[in-house]
């Protein structure tokens, strides 16, 4: 491993810098502070958020389109945010247009819902992104061009099938679940070949993993540095972002935070390991505004005064919401139904899931704790298993053999030996498992009318992919022939009753995880889904410190914790940072209850 200074992160910098990893670990703030670093020295760089729930304008403090916009306060920095959900419309649009005159209502309602779903987003972000990456004209101003995310691992696969885009609306066999949105690529195949080899040019391409000093976040970023360079983006350096030593040895919250941090970067992958590495601290300020995202890479800069002000006697100046326990008499009044965690990645759905699923059993209710989230950490929290509590896994890899096997066998079986290649081509597509995975995510839900489900959902995008397929899902299936089974078509409905599914939003006290949760709230009241209460995790709020850098971090937390209480939720229940990992029964229970 070669351990570079977090300033070594704007030397030797290629054309072209991807950020990516879990949700929550900084990928944004980092990926902000290297072109405003960059900008620094001279050159032109353009900034490129392609994040459905971008924060870029709150950072760079700019209100941005999908066209690049100068950031004053950074002289030669642009910035733009790509918008997947209306690069999805012009792209349907496009493509479906030209047959709005020439085919009956029913085709073209066949047609129309052959770009209504999740990978259509994907391939039209890609489309625009693509752009950025290899048409020259696009981006010759620059000197380099900084992505906020890259794109993912199921986007690659999914552009990487040979079929032949071009012919699919007229040879569509029926059970298709990806390659409607890829039949108006074909045009532009060289450009999408072009940003392949771009992605995979290690001279022009740096692939960054952003991580945490925690063990689920270097997980997840070890699941990632593998399916990339399997798909030739090989290129890769590791960032540790928010490491920590206790500047203070009498503050027991933050010796237990820096012997937990060296822990899990011990255990680190082998993978990870081997990759350049660069450790950024840990800051007692939020990373908003260019001046903190200078100091962010600068050791030699103290924090921004104006992030860190406030009280200085230790006193919250607002009011704590109480612990998750005070949840539970609601939770439980009606004695069966599905509580969901959501959020953004890395604030702690699933360990918030596992205590509540604990003290559901606890009080002698039949729990089903699961998950939809392919980390599927939920199982590692409650090792020894409680009485009355199951816990299980939802499977992509069996969930997918089990639906292309039903596929194959009604849709597929009497095809011709083409249209069944075809067919079995289709259901290699990552969409497949999508599909496969919301049949099981509904036949769980079903559980809830005779006990409690305890659902930990994936990160924000993937769930609301899911949330949308409820309306989506059953002309899938009826187009590929494909019995709908009765979960789903009483899915939404259940979703939508409050009696019987109760949305917990997950949020850390911080302005990127508190205002992308007020954008999935949005997005779930448009779905006609209201959250019943608003969990408020891992905040230093009601912990005695002594240590600086913690103590900044609590007054900085204030804000949030008030903006979530008195704009956003009608209810909110708050969980401490434990200087333990809350895993195991006893400890999960301790969580439920801290701060009665």
């Amino acid at each position: 491993m070669l351990l570079v200074p977090a300033q070594g992160l704007l030397g030797n910098v290629t054309r072209h810098v991807f950020f990516t990893g879990k949700g929550g670990v900084g990928k944004t703030s980092l990926a902000c502070a290297v072109a405003v670093g960059l900008a620094d020295t001279g050159r032109q760089v353009l900034l490129v958020s392609t994040d459905p729930a971008s924060n870029l304008d709150e950072v760079l403090g700019v209100s941005l389109g999908p066209h690049p916009t100068p950031v004053p306060a950074a002289p030669g920095l642009s910035a733009l945010n790509l918008d997947p959900e209306a690069a999805a419309r012009e792209y349907r649009e496009r493509i479906v247009g030209p047959y709005r005159e020439a085919l009956p209502e029913a085709a073209l309602a066949s047609i129309e819902e052959q770009f209504s779903g999740a990978c259509t987003m994907e391939i039209a972000a890609f489309d625009e992104f693509s752009k950025l990456l290899s048409d020259p004209d696009a981006t010759r101003a620059f000197d380099h061009v900084v992505f906020d995310t890259a794109p993912t691992g199921h986007t690659l696969r999914l552009l990487a099938l040979p079929t032949a885009w071009s012919t699919f609306l007229t040879t569509s066999a029926g059970g298709a679940s990806c390659l409607g949105p890829l039949a108006g690529l074909e045009a532009q195949r060289a450009l999408y070949n072009a940003t392949r080899r771009t992605l995979g040019d290690a001279a022009s391409t740096t692939l960054v993993l952003v991580a945490r000093p925690e063990a689920t976040a270097l997980a997840e970023a070890e699941r990632t540095r593998v399916e990339l360079a399997s798909l030739g983006l090989a290129n890769q350096r590791l960032v540790l972002n928010a490491t920590f030593e206790a500047g203070d040895a009498a503050d027991p919250v933050a010796q237990a935070l820096e012997a937990r941090a060296r822990a899990a970067t011990a255990a680190m992958p082998p993978g990870l390991a081997n990759l350049p590495r660069t450790d950024v601290p840990l800051h007692p300020f939020g990373v908003v505004g260019v001046e903190a995202l200078r100091a962010l890479l600068d050791g030699r800069r103290g924090p921004a005064p104006h992030e860190v002000g406030g009280a200085g006697d230790g006193h919250d100046p607002v009011t704590l919401p109480p612990p998750l326990a005070a949840l539970l008499p609601e939770l439980l009044a009606a004695g069966r139904g599905v509580v969901m965690t959501m959020g953004k990645g890395g604030v702690g759905k699933t360990t918030v899931a596992a205590a509540l699923a604990a003290d559901i059993a606890r009080r002698g209710h039949r729990v089903h704790l699961t998950t939809t989230d392919p980390a599927a950490h939920v199982i590692d929290t409650l090792p020894e298993g409680l009485p009355g509590l199951r816990v299980s896994r939802i499977d992509p890899v069996a969930e997918t053999h089990a639906y292309v096997e039903e596929v194959l066998g009604t849709v597929g079986r009497d095809l011709e030996p083409g249209a069944r290649a075809l067919l079995q081509e289709d259901l290699r597509s990552p969409c497949t498992e999508e599909i496969a995975v919301f049949r099981a995510f509904a036949r769980i839900m079903e559980e809830g009318e005779a006990g409690f489900v305890v659902l930990d959902t994936a990160p924000t995008g993937h769930t609301l992919l899911l949330l949308d397929a409820a309306e989506a899902y059953h002309r899938e299936v009826s187009r590929s022939l494909v019995e709908v089974p009765d979960a789903v078509r009483r899915l939404l409905p259940r979703l939508r009753d409050p009696g019987f599914t109760k949305v917990l939003i997950v949020t850390l006290p911080e302005a990127t995880p508190v205002h992308e949760a007020v954008r999935l709230q949005r997005d779930l009241e448009r779905a006609g889904i209201t959250p019943f209460a608003w969990i408020i995790n891992q905040s230093l709020g009601p912990l005695a410190l002594r240590d600086p850098v913690l103590v900044a971090r609590r007054r900085n937390e204030w804000r949030y914790i008030d903006e979530v209480r008195t704009k956003h939720a009608s209810r909110v229940a708050l969980v401490p940072w434990l200087s333990e990992p809350p895993v195991g029964a006893a400890a999960l229970r301790h969580m439920v209850a801290m701060g009665l």
